[in-house]
């Protein structure tokens, strides 16, 4: 059951007012998509300037997508399933890149890997158990964690004199490995 939530309503009421409406929340997940090329090109010449804005804004899509599609009454197929493809592949490849060259190797391979279990896990249960996938609340969570951690820890990279930064952004990524196994293990979902 696909519930609009709280932050469902405040979006609509306030960002998806300004998208027009022939965008449909599979064209913010395409929008996702696309952005993550550039966002890589970016992030692996240190230009934050542009980096950082841009991930924002690509991670910004997935509540936007989300929020029009249970607001709108448009979720589709397609959505359920390539909507948290484009997220895991937008935090993934951040992950790879920036976690694995300013934080550990290990927590950047621990939230791919994660983040690759869960999305072959809902793949086989779609496909062999015919189970209607839909993203619980521990998967939101974890994709906020890792959003703002990611985020936080680019804010340190581009002002280095903010150490605060660094802190948090641990303790969310930590976060959100937790939430991973949660959703993993405890509720199977994305």
């Amino acid at each position: 059951m696909n519930k609009i939530t709280i932050s469902d309503r405040i979006l609509a009421a306030t960002f998806l007012k300004l998208i027009p409406s022939w965008v449909t929340p599979n064209h913010l997940t395409i929008f996702r998509f696309l952005t993550i090329p550039f966002v890589l090109y970016f992030l692996l010449f240190e230009n934050y300037a542009w980096g950082i804005p841009l991930f924002v804004i690509s991670a910004f899509s997935d509540a936007l997508d989300g929020a029009k599609a249970r607001t709108n009454n448009q979720i589709t197929e397609w959505g359920k399933m390539f909507d948290p493809v484009a997220d895991k592949m937008l935090i993934g490849t951040v992950a790879a890149i920036v976690i694995s060259t300013s934080v550990s190797h290990i927590l950047a391979l621990s939230i791919i890997g994660l983040e690759l279990l869960i999305i072959l896990a809902a793949f086989y249960r779609k496909r062999y158990n015919n189970e209607n996938i839909e993203a619980r609340l521990s998967g939101k969570i974890k994709m906020i964690c890792q959003s703002f951690g990611v985020g936080f820890l680019l804010l340190h990279l581009a002002f280095p004199l903010t150490p605060f930064l660094f802190g948090v952004a641990i303790i969310l990524l930590m976060i959100s490995i937790l939430f991973a196994l949660i959703s993993l293990f405890v509720y199977n979902s994305i």
